[in-house]
């Protein structure tokens, strides 16, 4: 708080402001958090406890504390855009992300996934990895799908498993299901 009781709004070791906010989604409440930069985190299942831990890792990897920011512009856009694609409205995201939060191969794979792997698609772990180049990493793009700092908007729930499976999903096998089926991908639910 500054001098006139106002919430200042907190810079990191960049100089870079950082808000979150949740919101409600099909799949329950969505953190999702911005920098000047553009969406850095989305976090699923944000009760509270989950909220606060996120929050706490970003202040620890960004250097600044976040601020709660339901209506800050940096969020507006990523806000908007989710409504939409819950919505059935939008089949592609066009964001600016900042990939402060992944780095060397896990952020060649998640540009890769986000960039070529279209609504309504599917790739295997295996596909994914020998498309940048790695044609034996399956297990290190597991891995990279379940460090991915940009779930939905980076569509991880896109990668399943060579022979038909499901695969893994850090938002839980139902979340991935759900996002399956709204794409279309798998059928919804019957009840």
């Amino acid at each position: 708080m500054n001098s006139d009781g106002q919430c200042e709004q907190q810079e990191g070791q960049y100089g870079q402001q950082v808000v979150w906010t949740v919101v409600g989604t099909d799949i329950g409440p969505l953190l999702l958090a911005a920098t000047e930069e553009g969406l850095v985190n989305v976090v699923f299942h944000a009760s509270d406890a989950v909220r606060d831990k996120a929050v706490e890792r970003l202040a620890a990897r960004l250097g600044t504390e976040p601020a709660e920011a339901p209506d800050s512009p940096l969020l507006a856009e990523p806000i908007r855009q989710l409504a939409a694609y819950f919505a059935g409205a939008r089949h592609q995201f066009d964001l600016p992300l900042d990939w402060t939060l992944a780095s060397g191969f896990n952020r060649q794979v998640l540009r890769e996934l986000a960039a070529a792997v279209p609504y309504g698609a599917v790739v295997g772990y295996g596909d994914l990895a020998a498309r940048v180049g790695q044609p034996g990493a399956a297990q290190a793009v597991g891995m990279a799908m379940g460090a991915n700092p940009l779930p939905v908007v980076v569509p991880c729930h896109r990668v399943v498993e060579s022979d038909g499976g499901i695969g893994g999903f850090g938002g839980g096998l139902e979340t991935k299901r759900q996002l399956l089926a709204l794409e279309g991908v798998l059928p919804q639910p019957l009840f």
